[in-house]
């Protein structure tokens, strides 16, 4: 599953990343480290982005850059 799939009041576990180096390391710069918690808070109108709780903090990510989060659900 990947971040990109989480609705709004839903939450998850960060298992991996994918992509290009640039786009993991922006990735693990804002907090999507391995078991990282993450909920989805809301998106915008419409659609895109949607913005994740992310250790404490709200971030918007684009769905393309969401794909490249591997989740699974939150225990």
């Amino acid at each position: 599953m990947f971040l990109s799939e989480l609705k709004p009041t839903q939450k998850a576990h960060v298992t991996s990343l994918s992509g290009d180096d640039s786009i993991c390391r922006r990735l693990l710069d804002i907090g999507l480290t391995k078991d990282a918690k993450v909920e989805c808070i809301g998106k915008s109108p419409c659609g895109d982005p949607k913005a994740y709780l992310i250790r404490g903090a709200v971030i918007a990510i684009r769905k393309d850059d969401a794909k490249k989060v591997h989740i699974r659900g939150f225990d």
